[in-house]
């Protein structure tokens, strides 16, 4: 008989070997690994003295919640990383976190620049969409150089 026929369900709140843990998400060991170097404050698994890790009940729940943020929502690892930190795995997993809720300039822009072009304009009105676009301008001129700032910063 093969150890895959003997094997008896664990309980809920079990330890997981990585496999055991990347067989339940459907996920390769290998991002597990990834996701613990990345998420140090969520995914802690205890390390035997062999070196194995062994997940947690926890461990899980956040893997999971990250897997929710960056397969099925398609945001970025450090996206994923700000709402945690932000809304914790309780939200995430519930599905009442607000993904894209902070205001930033880049979205503020988008919309203005929408704004500007599809708005529908009277005969005449030529000088109004003028100032309207210089206006948009301003704004990418101020938002290329808060960038340029932003950068050189992280640079440094």
């Amino acid at each position: 008989m093969t150890a895959s026929r003997n094997r008896v369900e664990k309980s809920a709140k079990a330890f997981r070997s990585i496999g055991e843990a990347a067989a339940e998400l459907g996920l390769e060991t290998h991002v597990l690994r990834y996701w613990e170097s990345k998420f140090p404050r969520d995914v802690k698994p205890v390390k035997r003295a062999d070196g194995r890790r062994l997940f947690r009940p926890q461990d899980l729940e956040a893997l999971r919640a990250i897997q929710i943020l960056v397969h099925e929502r398609g945001m970025t690892l450090k996206g994923a990383k700000s709402i945690l930190a932000e809304q914790g795995l309780v939200a995430v997993l519930s599905g009442a976190a607000k993904l894209g809720t902070a205001a930033s300039p880049a979205r503020e822009l988008q919309q203005t620049v929408a704004k500007a072009f599809n708005a529908e304009l009277p005969e005449g009105s030529a000088p109004k969409r003028q100032e309207r676009l210089e206006g948009a301008l301003v704004e990418l001129t101020d938002l290329k150089a808060r960038l340029d700032a932003m950068r050189v910063r992280r640079a440094a």
